[in-house]
């Protein structure tokens, strides 16, 4: 992959930590410029072991303005803008719907559906005027496959993974290539207060996935050996969205089979985007 991006100029937004913090790593190492966006101060400190070949630009990516101004600052630093990953997103709360009093909401929407809308639009339209493009959003596993709590998380990702197949189809004349991630059950912050046995038991993979997993998918999509692939929401969930693992489905006798020692099948656990 050395070399596969030279000359080559991305935004990734959320990328001070987590999944955006590797994704920008993966890119420098292909060789891109890249722009660290991220609501917090942490960015610069990236962009310092980056050296020369990164800028950090403080975002907060449901803040119109503040993209108009991320997109400017990134084609005034390096000329050009080829690739937006739009990683930065926030969870809200882990509550069931009927105690759920939804305060968290509009903040979710805001950063998680609203940000990548805001995002997408502004780089979109400098990329439709200047030949070109590629642009990979994180949606989520909680977002292609229904399940209990978080409901506006999964509303929010649920949207992600529709408007990016809706884009494909507006902006593909324009040379730009909208895709997609739907992580689930990756080794973040938000997954730290379950043991990895009970991650696992969620799917066929019997190993958790990391935040390079993820970022390597956004690598791809974003990169030129996918020159031919839009509207692609693409899970990397250890094959969770395929069915439930073996060794949770009820044998004949009502019993399940042989499972590994302290596996638990609780409801199904998201990724940090962060």
């Amino acid at each position: 992959m050395r070399g596969e991006y030279d000359g080559m100029v991305a935004i990734v937004t959320g990328a001070a930590q987590g999944i955006g913090r590797v994704t920008a790593e993966r890119l420098v190492a292909a060789g891109a410029l890249v722009v660290v966006a991220d609501i917090g101060e942490a960015g610069a400190q990236v962009v310092e072991e980056f050296g020369e070949c990164a800028e950090f630009v403080q975002t907060d990516v449901s803040n119109a303005a503040q993209v108009e101004r991320l997109i400017a600052a990134t084609v005034k630093r390096f000329g050009r803008l080829d690739v937006v990953c739009n990683v930065a997103g926030v969870s809200g709360g882990l509550r069931r719907f009927l105690d759920d009093d939804l305060r968290d909401f509009e903040r979710v929407i805001a950063v998680d559906l609203l940000g990548v809308l805001l995002t997408t639009q502004a780089a979109a339209r400098h990329m439709a005027a200047h030949g070109g493009g590629a642009i990979v959003n994180v949606a989520s596993g909680a977002g292609v496959t229904p399940g209990v709590g978080m409901l506006p998380y999964r509303v929010a990702k649920a949207g992600v993974a529709h408007a990016t197949r809706c884009l494909a189809v507006e902006l593909g004349a324009h040379r730009i290539r909208v895709n997609a991630v739907a992580p689930a059950n990756i080794a973040t912050d938000i997954n730290a207060a379950f043991d990895k046995a009970t991650v696992t038991s969620l799917q066929p993979l019997p190993h958790q996935g990391v935040a390079a997993d993820v970022a390597d998918a956004l690598v791809y999509l974003a990169g030129p050996r996918a020159a031919h692939i839009t509207g692609v929401v693409l899970s990397v969930d250890g094959g969770m969205a395929c069915g439930t693992p073996p060794s949770l489905v009820p044998n004949r006798g009502g019993s399940t089979t042989a499972a590994a020692p302290n596996d638990t099948h609780p409801q199904q656990q998201e990724e940090s985007t962060r």
